[in-house]
């Protein structure tokens, strides 16, 4: 495979961080791949982003062609976001991104990790 080297328009690697850039792009996109989803299940399935984080990535992805925003005229409203065929061109690479990342020891080793417990916290502290 040819990299583009340094000349930026030209760049597909840089494109595609430039579009999935931020730390919740590239979850937001693999929620999606299991199936359309609304605001409510995309932000319960991510915890720890703001609403504020996911309705701009949601924008810029629907701006990009990523993604389509269905709105029913129900009551109450009911808005459904969904991958277009574009956005569901991005299964191979998120498979891809995820089979390096369980191969590679150093990216899947988890030996510096605190180890984790099913105990109470205050159990654990007074060990």
């Amino acid at each position: 495979m040819a990299f583009c080297g340094d000349i930026w328009p030209e760049c597909g690697i840089a494109k595609f961080l430039t579009l999935l850039d931020g730390p919740w792009a590239t979850l937001i996109v693999r929620n999606l791949l299991e199936g359309p989803a609304r605001f409510s299940e995309l932000k319960e399935s991510l915890p720890g982003i703001s609403a504020h984080t996911l309705t701009n990535r949601l924008r810029k992805f629907e701006t990009s062609g990523l993604v389509t925003r269905t709105v029913y005229a129900e009551i109450p409203p009911r808005v459904v976001y969904e991958l277009t065929p574009t956005g569901l061109g991005l299964r191979p690479v998120l498979e891809s991104m995820n089979a390096w990342a369980l191969a590679v020891p150093a990216v899947a080793d988890t030996e510096d990790d605190p180890p984790t417990t099913n105990a109470h916290p205050r159990a654990v502290s007074a060990i």
